[in-house]
């Protein structure tokens, strides 16, 4: 009896269902095709095989279970890769083949409410368990399917952590709760996987009780500690193109909902142009993560993301100094993440200068 025919019938079994399927509904159907001449040891390993073709992230699940891992990449079938604070570390996880990795990446987008196929040979989406998804087909990733997972963080980490485990250094760290204190205005910088989300939460836990905080995110990625919070959450438009709501939208809305501290959980496009705007009227301590590869760079990096959104150059300088006052950038090393340097904007001159005023 052949593992992938029983699995392909279980397959339009549940295609034909009005319920999403569940573990418990796949072993019964497995049950119904295999019958009854099969011993339980066969009966379970058809019913793993089934579970991992049919239901979550397949043969992925364990890796985005394994504590620490924080991301899951699948290059070719047998090339499966996670990422953790150690690097980038290749795992025993196979695939039948291209096929396969196919039929997860679009059972995936299914999942987020997203199409992939063709026509739409990409996908950026985030699943019901707030990972964050990207998927590319072939032609446009030569070979096979590229799947890329990002794991939601299960922990949230306080201030008094990061410190003690060093992502924090002790002499920042006096710095960085009298900004929270001040309300000043900031943004946590770095590259991608350096750590900006986990510190700006335990940032954000440091705001006073009283104070009350709107994220606005793609996905629910920021947990601070906090006893107000209200968290407005992106939307992508859908299979027919309509419904989408942007970040821009979103701290629109935000302003309207009496914000102590307008918080964007990762500024990349537009909704920069708002966030400077908010910052300018009256609404100090808000604060943000961007992409930059040191703190000399954030200036350029803001006057592309402002001119998305309408911003001239001249328009968005006189916002900057106006309206951020800190940079707090975090990189990424071999002994794990860490605050490498505090600068601040200067006001004067018609181009802001970010002065240095801590590095480690």
């Amino acid at each position: 009896m052949k593992v992938e025919a029983i699995v392909d019938r279980v397959r339009t079994r549940l295609a034909g269902l009005d319920e999403p399927a569940g573990r418990a509904r796949v072993a019964e159907l497995v049950r119904v095709e295999a019958g009854a001449l099969i011993d339980d040891a066969d009966l379970l390993s058809l019913i793993r095989s089934a579970e991992d073709e049919l239901v979550g992230a397949g043969p992925l699940e364990p890796l985005l279970r394994r504590p620490g891992v924080t991301d899951v990449l699948v290059n070719a079938p047998d090339q499966v890769w996670v990422d953790t604070p150690a690097g980038l570390e290749r795992t025993e996880v196979r695939f039948a083949d291209a096929a396969a990795v196919r039929r997860l990446a679009q059972r995936l987008a299914t999942m987020a409410g997203r199409r992939l196929d063709d026509a739409t040979p990409w996908v950026d989406a985030t699943l019901p368990d707030g990972s964050r998804l990207h998927a590319v087909l072939p032609p446009i990733a030569a070979g096979c399917p590229c799947i890329c997972l990002r794991v939601l963080g299960r922990r949230r980490f306080s201030f008094a952590e990061l410190v003690d485990g060093g992502t924090i250094p002790i002499p920042a760290a006096a710095r960085l709760e009298a900004m929270i204190a001040d309300r000043r205005s900031f943004l946590v910088t770095g590259g991608t996987g350096s750590g900006k989300t986990t510190l700006l939460g335990a940032l954000l836990s440091l705001v006073p009780a009283d104070e009350r905080l709107i994220l606005v995110e793609d996905a629910p990625e920021l947990a601070p500690t906090h006893p107000h919070v209200v968290r407005l959450l992106a939307r992508p438009a859908n299979v027919e193109g309509a419904g989408a709501v942007s970040l821009r939208d979103l701290v629109r809305q935000a302003l309207r909902m009496r914000p102590d501290r307008v918080v964007v959980g990762e500024v990349r496009g537009a909704e920069v142009a708002d966030l400077l705007c908010a910052l300018n009227t009256g609404h100090e301590g808000g604060c943000g993560t961007v992409h930059a590869n040191s703190p000399a760079e954030v200036t350029a990096r803001l006057e592309a993301l402002a001119a998305m959104g309408g911003l001239n150059r001249a328009a968005v300088h006189s916002q900057m100094a106006a309206g951020l006052d800190v940079i707090v950038h975090v990189v990424r090393t071999s002994q794990g993440r860490v605050v490498s340097e505090l600068a601040e904007f200067e006001r004067g001159g018609p181009v802001p200068h970010v002065r240095p005023v801590w590095s480690r």
